[in-house]
């Protein structure tokens, strides 16, 4: 990569922030999140009534999860052809789909609480299987997106690309994986 592309990239701030600074902040972060999204999930009711629009965010969140998979797929040939800039505005704009995917389904997780499976048989196993690998590397995948951004952002490229090797096949994983999430429960939930 060229200086003047590495110049464009790089945050001055992020700079001056010590790697084990940088990386308690993330783990506090990504912590504080996932802890929060537990309550929220298992142990807070859901509203005794909502909006009708609640109903929709699922799909919302379906579409988002969709839109994220083909932004880090499209961020990953852009890096593969060493196209730097347009790497950087794929994976940031996949992390803006991702963040508002967050937020569309804490939203409805508040109004609705935990979603049971009700379905019976081979699918319940797959679906579990599918959910629990899903929720944990989902947890992981917060930590991980924040740290490849810290080390591209702050002009550290060699280690982001190593901390981006292990969060590319992850958030791409939890991606796909939130679609499919929607189209078992969808098919069994009405």
């Amino acid at each position: 990569m060229n200086k003047d592309i590495a110049d464009q990239i790089t945050v001055q701030f992020l700079k001056e922030i010590s790697v084990p600074k940088a990386i308690l902040l993330i783990l506090t972060i990504s912590t504080l999140a996932f802890l929060f999204l537990i309550w929220l999930l298992y142990f807070k009711e859901g509203a005794e009534t909502t909006a009708t629009w609640v109903d929709q965010l699922p799909a919302l969140n379906a579409l988002l999860n969709s839109t994220s998979t083909v932004l880090i797929l499209s961020g990953y040939v852009a890096i593969r052809q060493k196209n730097y800039i347009r790497h950087m505005k794929l994976m940031l704009t996949a992390f803006i789909t991702s963040s508002l995917f967050l937020v569309s389904y804490l939203v409805y997780h508040n109004f609705v609480g935990h979603t049971p499976f009700p379905g019976q048989g081979w699918i319940r196993p797959v679906y579990f299987t599918i959910l629990i690998s899903h929720i944990i590397l989902s947890a992981s995948v917060v930590p991980l997106v924040l740290t490849s951004y810290y080390y591209a952002f702050s002009g550290q490229f060699s280690t982001h690309r190593k901390v981006s090797k292990w969060t590319f096949p992850i958030w791409l994983y939890v991606s796909v994986t939130g679609v499919m999430i929607f189209f078992i429960l969808n098919a069994y939930v009405s």
